[in-house]
């Protein structure tokens, strides 16, 4: 649960009690004002500590800051696995003035849209896809603007605009190279990031989510990846689920029996399949499995066939326009 020192107050708790609060462990101090539950806050991870810090700075700020870059993909729940997550992000729609504060940095730069999120004024899906691009490494920023072009809908045409606009900004170079390579069929951050390590092992970059059917037209399965008709496909192994996350009724070894059949129904269909785990996704092996699969392919030519899976609905969004 989360304190505002003025509601606390007009609660009837005085500014010793909270000191006293915090002093014991009882309440957690989010920034001068704002304080959590010690006990919840001690649950929550990165992305819901930094929304917390989100919801606490921006009212204090001016009307114009516009939470973006990493504050804008938390409050969009994209995922961020490599990220500072110390500071709100916001950009004010002017040319200078940026600033960098304990617990804020300030951005300047030309804003024509936002979106209503939460009450906030939140930089749009693409401006912040492209603002992450220009700002966090390859691999990251290809994960968080998969997840929300997946998400959102955001479209080659989309990223073309907002890189067209920040043309002169620092990144933008890395930016197009970014925005090249996503993909809104990947569905995981495993998925981006197995498509990532794909181009690092200078191999063809597999298409993300994949249909596949028998010769009939009968949907038999959906594989994470395939590498278009060569007949190999791609599975990102999870490995077995913690036992709170196995399907209802459902035991390890049941999991483990329905990926086996998964696999054999897929081998049954002329298609080489590669597994990998997320332990390997910095490792030579995938590379080397994945090349004799497109050698034996050659040999074996599947019965089935493949067809990429439709995207989903983009989720509705409010845009007002600047």
């Amino acid at each position: 649960m989360v304190h505002r020192r003025r509601d606390a107050v007009l609660g009837g708790v005085s500014d010793d009690e909270i000191r006293r609060r915090c002093a014991g462990g009882a309440w957690r101090r989010v920034r001068r004002g704002l304080y959590a539950d010690q006990a919840v806050y001690a649950d929550l991870g990165a992305a819901q500590r930094h929304r917390l810090l989100v919801e606490a700075v921006v009212p204090g700020l001016s009307v114009e800051a516009i939470v973006s870059h990493q504050s804008a993909a938390v409050l969009y729940g994209a995922p961020l696995w490599v990220s500072e997550l110390e500071r709100v992000c916001v950009t004010r729609n002017r040319r200078g003035g940026g600033r960098i504060r304990t617990d804020v940095k300030v951005h300047c730069a030309p804003v024509d849209a936002v979106v209503e999120l939460d009450g906030l004024a939140v930089t749009t899906p693409a401006r912040t896809i492209v603002d992450l691009a220009r700002t966090l490494p390859f691999e990251a920023a290809v994960v968080a603007g998969d997840a929300m072009a997946h998400q959102f809908g955001v479209t080659a045409i989309d990223l073309e605009a907002e890189l067209g606009t920040a043309k002169r900004r620092h990144g933008c170079t890395m930016a197009h190279r970014v925005a090249e390579f996503l993909d809104p069929h990947s569905a995981s951050v495993g998925e981006s990031r197995s498509r990532v390590m794909f181009r690092r092992l200078g191999l063809p970059v597999p298409l993300a989510r994949g249909e596949v059917y028998a010769p009939d037209g009968r949907l038999v399965d959906t594989v994470d990846c395939y590498f278009g008709d060569t007949g190999v496909v791609g599975i990102y192994d999870t490995r077995l689920p913690h036992r709170r996350h196995l399907p209802s009724g459902h035991t390890a070894c049941d999991v483990s029996r329905t990926e086996q059949r998964r696999e054999e129904a897929l081998r049954a269909l002329g298609f080489q399949v590669v597994r990998w785990t997320r332990a390997e996704l910095t490792s030579l092996e995938v590379g080397a499995r994945v090349r004799v699969a497109i050698q034996r392919a050659r040999r074996i030519r599947p019965t089935g066939f493949i067809r990429q899976a439709a995207l989903p609905v983009p989720r509705p969004l409010t845009v007002r326009r600047l």
